[in-house]
């Protein structure tokens, strides 16, 4: 009964549009402040105060203070796999009703960061160039070879899960996380490689990254 309230107790804040709306905001993997998250679901600040402090009591989110800025942040990549799985499992969005609307939902599709890593076409792209490669295997893990390859990205292992198979929400396949995953994402935005679309979470390829990527072998 206990695992059956705290299921409860999770689907309840996530129940509502505006707490949706602010996870769905801060898996860009960036913390957001109050005031950032109450424009971005067009509610009352006192409004959003209330519901981030449910988020951060709920163990969804997790709060940084810095001065007199409150700034929250997901509570960590299980959290992020937790909501992009719950997405794809809603199924299909409803059609945007306007064009800007249509646009943004295209650029997600195409590319953004799922928390730490790379999803969309973007994040499946990179899969399957890592798959080509023989850095991971049919399940997502990453092999001997594959270690080596990484290590040539200054990737170093940790005591975090190296890879592992997160659900696309947009594309109904997992695409890569894990340490391996939020490395590489890491490493091609600050290659400028890859490049956040406006203050959104969708990203996309850039000439420099096409270029570096075809070097690396992960595109043919």
């Amino acid at each position: 009964m206990a695992d059956m309230e705290a299921l409860a107790q999770v689907a309840a804040l996530l129940a509502d549009g505006t707490r949706a709306a602010f996870c769905s905001a801060l898996l860009d993997g960036r913390a957001w402040t109050a005031t950032e998250l109450a424009r971005h679901a067009r509610v009352a600040p006192s409004t959003a105060s209330e519901h981030l402090t449910r988020l951060v009591d709920g163990g969804l989110l997790v709060e940084h203070r810095q001065g007199r800025h409150r700034y929250v942040s997901l509570a960590g990549p299980h959290v992020a796999e937790l909501l992009e799985s719950m997405t794809a499992f809603a199924g299909p969005r409803p059609r945007p009703r306007t064009l800007r609307a249509a646009s943004a939902s295209e650029a997600m599709a195409r590319g953004r960061t799922c928390y730490d890593h790379l999803a969309g076409q973007l994040g499946i792209a990179l899969k399957t160039g890592l798959l080509g490669l023989g850095v991971l295997t049919a399940d997502l893990a990453v092999t001997d070879h594959g270690l080596a390859w990484l290590g040539q990205l200054s990737f170093t292992p940790s005591t975090h899960q190296v890879s592992r198979a997160c659900l696309d929400w947009t594309e109904r396949v997992p695409h890569v996380a894990g340490a391996a995953g939020a490395h590489l994402c890491a490493e091609f935005l600050g290659r400028g490689w890859v490049r956040r679309v406006g203050t959104s979470r969708a990203v996309v390829l850039t000439p420099a990254g096409e270029h570096g990527w075809r070097e690396l072998g992960l595109l043919g």
